[in-house]
């Protein structure tokens, strides 16, 4: 069903791609772009599906180099393609208000330089992949809370979710991130999930994260994502306990007064997206309240609480329970925006904060990804202060 998809999202667009040569050049030039990007698409979707299938044999190398150069070479068509669709539209709009020149072939071209198309998406792809996926920007936020005991006031965490370890973020880039976070001495550091994600990185990235926890006064709090139940939960959870890093597993643990930390797991039945599924709805929401119930035990009902959670629609449990602030990730903010905007909002929070009466949630649009591009939704590292109301 991946494999499926994968092609019919690539066939797409490779066919707007081709689709829009004809508008860019010539006749004669037009021919030989078909036949060289035909062959240039169908060998990237030959070797991106023969990668998946034989990924385990495939060296670590490799697949970030031809992910990248593919994730750009699929973009920029994507992006040309889309950008001469709304040149086409908009001329068609002009000439119905204004009357048609004498016709010429040389004219089926929407600029007299056909190749300002291609090289601005190039230059695009260029910019998402090898500029704005590495670079994290910091966002702060302050957090209203009403009757907040004085001794929270201030009170500073940040949370960085989705790393995805692998081909596309290596341990030396989790180690600069986590370096930067302790330089800004949060008082505590909140993992939502999607971090170990490589079977033969798992181990040392936890080592990693680890010798970071006495950087922060409160230490680091990390919940699991669906990826690492897709890479060995069992031994995953069985190397967090030889480790001072609080793992929260539908559980609760007092981290200073009257605030505590809930954290839940991530449930088999999520749906990836909004579905419309309504049944699987039905199924998910009773597995969240279920683990936010379990969360819950032995938390005071005057705490000040802040739940983790993978899924965003745990923000809607964190607000009927009262948390002061739900963390989660999940969607990646869709990885492409503008204005701040999701580009894809596929899921009932895609990005950023959400307000449900005095409850805060936050979508992390995360810090590493499976498909290396980012554009309008670069990868962040989120603070949040508490502040009395």
């Amino acid at each position: 069903m991946f494999l499926l998809i994968t092609a019919a999202i690539l066939g797409g667009i490779m066919a707007v791609a081709l689709a829009s040569i004809k508008f860019l050049f010539s006749e004669h030039l037009a021919k030989k772009f078909y036949r060289l990007f035909a062959l240039a698409d169908l060998t990237v979707l030959l070797v991106i599906i023969g990668g998946w299938l034989a990924r385990p044999l495939m060296p670590e190398g490799f697949i970030a180099l031809f992910g990248n150069v593919a994730a750009v070479f699929i973009m920029a068509q994507l992006i040309c393609g889309v950008a001469v669709i709304c040149a086409v539209i908009v001329r068609f709009i002009w000439r119905k208000f204004n009357p048609p020149k004498p016709f010429s072939p040389a004219r089926r071209r929407m600029l007299a330089y056909g190749m300002i198309y291609p090289l601005m998406s190039l230059a695009v792809a260029l910019y998402g992949n090898r500029i704005e996926k590495n670079r994290d920007v910091e966002n702060f936020y302050d957090v209203p809370i009403k009757d907040l005991p004085p001794d929270l006031e201030g009170f500073r965490l940040a949370q960085i979710s989705d790393i995805h370890l692998g081909a596309y973020y290596s341990l030396e880039r989790l180690e600069a991130l986590l370096q930067r976070i302790a330089d800004a001495k949060p008082d505590l550091l909140a993992i939502t999930g999607d971090i170990f994600d490589d079977t033969a990185m798992n181990p040392a990235a936890i080592k990693l994260v680890d010798s970071f926890t006495d950087k922060f006064k409160f230490g680091i709090y990390y919940i699991h994502g669906n990826h690492e139940h897709f890479r060995g939960i069992y031994q995953i959870e069985q190397m967090l306990k030889q480790t001072n890093i609080n793992m929260l597993v539908n559980r609760s643990k007092n981290v200073t007064g009257k605030l505590y930390i809930l954290g839940v797991d991530y449930p088999s039945r999520a749906p990836v997206t909004s579905t419309g599924d309504k049944e699987r709805e039905k199924v998910f929401a009773e597995a969240r309240r279920s683990y936010v119930s379990g969360a819950m035990v032995n938390v005071p009902d005057d705490a000040v609480k802040i739940l983790l959670a993978h899924h965003p629609e745990f923000i809607d449990d964190g607000a009927e329970r009262h948390c002061a602030l739900t963390l989660t990730g999940h969607t990646h903010g869709s990885q492409f925006g503008i204005f701040g905007v999701p580009l894809f909002p596929v899921f009932k929070y895609t990005r950023g904060l959400v307000k449900i009466g005095d409850s805060l949630g936050y979508v992390h649009v995360g810090n590493g990804s499976w498909f290396p591009m980012r554009i309008g939704c670069p990868p962040e590292i989120a603070y949040f202060t508490l502040k009395a109301e």
